[in-house]
């Protein structure tokens, strides 16, 4: 198990960037698939059954993101810091939500489209980003 810590939500302009951060701890082993997910506005009382995946950054490093993002966004992880990364340009009101960092051990698909939401993965409280039209 992981603690994750996300920061560097806010408030933006459409076609402003920001960059969220997430910093992990504890058991850290190379296997683990982290990346980020988002809960569209309005839909907190749904749980995080409403949580999409955005990307996903495999234990090998290949990253992944769903259509919505390609070319805007950008996953990365300094291992030395055990920090991961998601650089959001180019924003888009429809890209506004709760943004939560996850992290699951061996997941059986490690990819932003079919990485699902589950109360197996470790998770983050959260950090909102709107986007202001």
């Amino acid at each position: 198990q992981v603690q994750l810590v996300e920061s560097g939500g806010g408030s933006v302009q459409a076609g402003e960037s920001l960059r969220l951060s997430c910093t992990v701890s504890g058991n850290i082993y190379k296997g683990y698939c982290m990346g980020w997910f988002r809960q569209p506005p309005g839909s907190e009382r749904e749980g995080l059954w409403e949580r999409e995946g955005v990307a996903a950054i495999d234990p090998d490093g290949s990253p992944s993101y769903v259509e919505s993002v390609k070319g805007r966004f950008n996953i990365s992880k300094d291992s030395a810091k055990n920090i991961l990364y998601l650089q959001m340009n180019s924003l888009k009101p429809d890209d506004a939500g709760t943004y939560y960092c996850a992290a699951e051990l061996e997941a059986r698909r490690c990819d932003a489209v079919h990485w699902m939401a589950s109360h197996l993965m470790d998770w983050g409280q959260g950090t909102q980003v709107s986007v202001s039209s």
